[in-house]
């Protein structure tokens, strides 16, 4: 119950090596669980959509198995913040906060290689104005 996309021999063929590189799972009480193990965290440009994208991978496998979606665990080696990134930062933390959306994944599908993009919606998305992120690579 191990994925890993740290393939050695696609590296060179890649502008960065990934990031999140490896998901561990164990079924624990009906509910799925998993580590999320990664080697670098751009903090503003890639935590969110990390976390983002694990979790609802892990809600698809314990849906899928019949299971609850249970705990993610994101361990990360290097979490930094870039300085080109302060100011936007500074912005961000003065924002108002918005209640986290709700997240719809269709009920009927059981078949992980089923899902669809129609199959999920994010619900009472409410969002700021939006910001331009430069990226290091």
């Amino acid at each position: 119950m191990v994925t890993n996309i740290f393939n050695h021999h696609d590296l060179s063929e890649m502008a960065l090596y990934p990031c999140a590189y490896s998901m561990c799972f164990n079924v624990k009480a009906n509910k799925l669980n998993a580590v999320l193990s990664q080697r670098s965290q751009d903090m503003l440009a890639a935590n969110g959509i990390n976390v983002v994208q694990h979790a609802i991978l892990l809600h698809m496998f314990a849906q899928a198995s019949g299971l609850c979606a249970g705990e993610l665990v994101h361990i990360i080696v290097d979490a930094h913040i870039y300085d080109r990134h302060i100011e936007i930062i500074k912005d961000l933390i003065k924002r108002p906060e918005h209640p986290a959306p709700k997240l719809f994944i269709n009920p009927q599908i059981t078949d992980f290689y089923e899902f669809k993009i129609d199959d999920f919606s994010l619900q009472e998305y409410n969002y700021g104005r939006q910001i331009g992120i430069p990226i290091a690579v």
